[in-house]
């Protein structure tokens, strides 16, 4: 894959934030290479090892690097993709889609503008899980076509 060109509505993505659990650690750490291959600046905020930790942890550091404008998107990894999208979308500046698959994924940029992926690394296996996180970087958010995806997200915000 060459170098993406990733358009958020503000700009270009440069810097993508990824962060998961222990039952996420191995998949994060494949995704993460295959985003440096892509072309992206990886913001990496662990966890850094199998050793069992508590996955709202790891959602907040990616919403503070979100809130701080240190990465234009974020990526979140658990057992299932389910906890850790219920602690990052605690946040209301965080719209975080647990994807199973790239419709899914598509759906969650085009229809929501989600600006996090959360991914299953029990549920899904590498090709799914990067053929998911490269639909939803490279799919641009609909508002602008289409008034009434813009006027749920701006409820919601």
């Amino acid at each position: 894959m060459g170098h993406w060109d990733v358009n958020s509505g503000t700009g270009t993505v440069k810097t993508i934030a990824i962060a998961s659990d222990h039952a996420g650690y191995a998949l994060k750490a494949e995704i993460a290479g295959f985003l440096e291959e892509g072309g992206f600046s990886v913001l990496d905020l662990g966890t850094d090892g199998p050793d069992s930790v508590d996955y709202p942890d790891f959602a907040d550091a990616l919403v503070q690097a979100l809130a701080d404008n240190r990465a234009g998107r974020g990526i979140l990894i658990c057992g299932t993709g389910i906890g850790i999208s219920i602690a990052a979308n605690r946040h209301r500046h965080i719209r975080a889609a647990h994807c199973h698959d790239t419709t899914d994924a598509r759906l969650a940029r085009q229809h929501n503008d989600a600006n996090v992926i959360a991914l299953g690394a029990r549920t899904l296996g590498l090709e799914v899980a990067r053929d998911c996180v490269a639909v939803f970087l490279e799919t641009a958010f609909e508002g602008d076509s289409n008034p009434r995806h813009a006027r749920r997200i701006a409820r919601m915000s």
